[in-house]
Formats: C-alpha cells, structure tokens, sequence
C-alpha cells in the first residue's frame, strides 16, 4: 500500500510539473522568463509549480481584463460616444512636425482623439494648486466629479471636505471616487468625514473584496460642470502646504489646470471608473457641454491600465525616445524601467540626444530608490545624464522632449505605474507651455546635483548589494 502511495504522489508530481511547465511555455511571451520557469518547474517538484502558481502567473491583467469581458468596467467611449469628426483635422504645431509618427502611435492605440484649442497650466505645489482647485470648487454650479489616490482628510483636506459639503448643499451634484488603499494613508476615513452630507462618497475596489495590491486606481482628477479640470501627480494630502508664501514643505509637486474641448475626455474617465465602482451609468448630455477653445495647446487624453489590450503609456514613451531630435527632459519619483524602456534610453542617447532624468534626492520609498541606484550605472556610462535632487522628496512627473511635447500626468515610469495600476496622462503639443516645464527643469539641474560613475561606483559593497537585491523585485515594487 505504502508503495501505492508513493507511485501516486511521484506521478501526481510530475504532473504538475508538467502542466506549470507547460502553461509557462504557452504564456510567458518572455522567452528568458519562460526558460527559468520551465526549468524551475521540471527540476524542483511541487516548490516549483507552488512558486510559480504564486509569483509566476499574471493575475493582474487577466483580472482587470475579465472586467472588461463581463461587462463590470467599461470604457469612457462606451458611456457617451466620441462624436467630434473634426478632431480629426488637428495640426501639429509646426515645431512638432518631426513628432508625427508619434501622433500617428497614438492614434493607434488611444480611442481618444488629439483636440485643439486647448489652454493647460501648470501650478507649481499645493500653495498654487489647492487654492485654485477649491476655488473652482466653490464656483461650480451643476457638477463636481473628484477622484483622488490620496485624499488625506486632515490638513488642506478638510478644506476640501467643506467645500465640497458646502457645493452640494446648494445643488451641485458631488461625486467621490477615493482608492480604497489610498484611503488608508488618512488617520481619518475620507467616508466618514462625508458621511451625512449630500456629497456621495464612493471607495474604488475596496479591500473587503480582496486584498489587492495592484489594480489601483492612482489618477488624480478634479472637473468642474464639465468645463474645467485639475489632473496631474499631485494627490489632496496634508503633507503640502497648502500657504504659497511657505518655503518648505515635506513634499513638492506639480498640477495642472485644463480648459477646452480635452476635458469632455477627462470627463469620460472619471465616467467610466464610476460605473466601475457604482454600476451606474452617468451618459446625460449635461455632463458634456458644448466646449469652448480657449487657448491653443493640441491635447490627447491617455486613461491607462491593466485591462487594457495596449500598454499605451510605455509605448507611447518609447515612441517619443525613438522620434525625438534634440533633448529629453524626465523627472519621476520612482524610475525603475524595464529592459526594453533602458534599451530606448540607451539608444536614444548613442544617437546624439541629451538625455536628462530627475531624481529625488530622498524618497518616500528608500527600497525602491535602492533598486533605481542598481540601474544608473548603465544608463550614466551611456550618456545619460542623472540628478538627484535635494530634499524635500520630490513627487512630480514629468517627460519633455524637444521642447515641445510634454506628457504629464499620474505615471511614474516603473512596472506599477505602467502595467499594474489605472492611470490618467496627457500629451502635450505647446511650445508654450514646454517653456513652462522646461523653465522647471532648468532650475533643478545643476552641476552639483549630478550623478557621476565615480560616485556609482564608489558605494560600498553592502550598498551595491542591497541595491542589487532590491532590484530583483523590481516588478513588484
């Protein structure tokens, strides 16, 4: 009998052996990351297909995908059609005529449309952002959709939660959409603070329905009646001065304020993840205002995520390495690429194109700048140059490319941002406001502030080490 048992746990084995091995041969499109997985499956029985099961398998995507085919999330355009023909027509400016083809990439794979007549601003830390954003706020007369990683009830938030109980109590519809693990980083729920009002409060993907880690909803988004709109990195949290004439803060970033025909498409997307999280419809007209064209910036709206057929973020990226003539400008608080984004960098800068990323100097995250400091070397023997800004950590994100096109938004260039979480972008063809974001850059690059090889090179082993080890898990970071 014992030998019975022994057969039947040895085949039972190998079985499983066979089958992980072949789901991996079948999946991972990786071929290096199909081979270790096969091998590791045939070689190690049961710890290899239990390993595999655990951290080899892509949940994430065939999850939120699975949302798309049951009809649970569906896309902006579903709620209330695209019907502007004359989008089509829309001219770069001349100074972009060399970025086509990434007007053509776009095209491709974003259902949004690029839309002139545009007018964006930048609003430099909470002290210029939050006064604007609750001053909108407070004018608002139909409609405020609000969605938020962050929304930190104490602090500046306590302005907000008043202002917005105060717009709905004359009439305005409210409407909250805060991540449920986003929540979590206010000591006082952002539910409660609403509870009672007119305000309805609703949490995306709360944790009782699992623990999810990934799936996010990190955008960051403020529209007022249709008309007007706030999006960028920037989340309603206490740790920004929410005081333009305080010097320091624990933490600086960057909004945006947004006018013209682009916010009917920032619109859609907050329609769509409030179907996602209430089942509810919202495909009124009144939501969609007849538009004016206020200034003359040729936006397209980029909604991002895990169920979508396309990574439109990175490639759109990539695409923009690959098309630029001159200068590429990057700031982002966690920049841990993957091989084919630091092949597009590398390239990129062989081929002549001053290529400048921003760091922060400290950040929130120390094992995620840890596994970024395993990776500069290469890009900083490359060509590439690094800096670190100084303290206090830096939040903002940003990419320029030949001053002239910006991507601005709630990505920061690592897996989470670009594969795993929802996110929300721009594209951005203005020379304008380039100059804007150009100017920003200018003033926190400095000689000092430089990454060098000999500095790379000189960390101890331990910290090489550390480093080294913390980008083995960069993919889940």
């Amino acid at each position: 009998m014992d030998h019975v048992l022994i057969a039947l746990f040895i085949a039972s084995s190998g079985l499983l052996s066979l089958v992980a091995a072949g789901h991996a041969l079948l999946f991972k499109r990786d071929s290096r990351s199909a081979l270790v997985w096969t091998s590791l499956n045939m070689t190690v029985p049961i710890v290899g297909p239990f390993l595999y099961w655990c951290l080899g398998i892509n949940r994430i995507s065939r999850r939120a995908r699975s949302w798309h085919e049951s009809g649970r999330r569906i896309s902006g355009t579903s709620i209330y059609p695209i019907n502007d023909d004359n989008q089509t027509c829309v001219l770069l400016p001349v100074a972009a005529f060399h970025l086509n083809d990434l007007r053509t990439l776009a095209d491709h794979i974003v259902t949004t449309p690029l839309r002139g007549g545009n007018q964006i601003e930048l609003l430099e830390n909470g002290g210029n952002a939050y006064p604007s954003m609750l001053a909108a706020i407070s004018r608002a007369t139909e409609s405020i959709n609000l969605t938020s990683y962050i929304f930190d009830v104490q602090g500046v938030g306590t302005d907000f939660v008043s202002r917005l109980i105060e717009a709905a109590e004359r009439g305005v519809a409210v409407r909250v959409i805060i991540d449920a693990l986003g929540e979590k980083y206010s000591k006082i729920s952002p539910a409660k603070a609403f509870r009672g009002s007119k305000v309805r409060f609703e949490r995306y993907l709360p944790l009782r329905h699992g623990a999810y880690i990934n799936l996010r909803n990190h955008r960051k988004l403020l529209i007022i009646d249709g008309r007007e709109a706030f999006t960028g990195g920037m989340n309603i949290n206490g740790d920004l001065s929410s005081a333009p004439d305080k010097a320091v803060t624990e933490l600086l970033d960057i909004h945006f304020s947004v006018s013209g025909p682009v916010v009917a498409d920032l619109q859609r997307s907050f329609l769509e993840d409030w179907f996602f999280v209430t089942g509810e419809r919202l495909d009124d007209p009144l939501f969609f205002p007849q538009l004016d064209s206020p200034g003359s910036a040729v936006i397209r709206c980029i909604s991002d995520g895990p169920d979508k057929e396309f990574r439109k973020l990175e490639q759109i990226i990539i695409g923009a390495l690959s098309c630029a003539n001159h200068s590429i400008r990057i700031m982002t608080p966690y920049f841990i690429p993957d091989r084919p984004m630091i092949s597009a960098l590398i390239t990129t800068a062989l081929r002549g194109i001053d290529v400048r990323i921003v760091l922060p100097g400290c950040n929130n995250l120390p094992f995620v700048q840890w596994a970024s400091q395993s990776l500069l070397w290469e890009l900083v023997a490359n060509g590439i140059k690094v800096y670190y800004q100084p303290p206090p950590f830096v939040h903002t994100k940003l990419l320029l490319v030949d001053d002239i096109w910006t991507l601005v938004g709630s990505a920061n260039i690592d897996t989470r941002s670009l594969r795993l979480n929802f996110e929300l972008n721009l594209s951005v063809f203005h020379a304008g406001f380039a100059a804007d974001v150009r100017t920003h850059f200018d003033r926190v690059i400095s000689p000092e502030t430089e990454v060098t090889s000999q500095m790379l090179e000189n960390r101890p082993l331990p910290v090489k080490l550390r480093d080294s080890f913390c980008h083995l898990f960069a993919p889940y970071l």
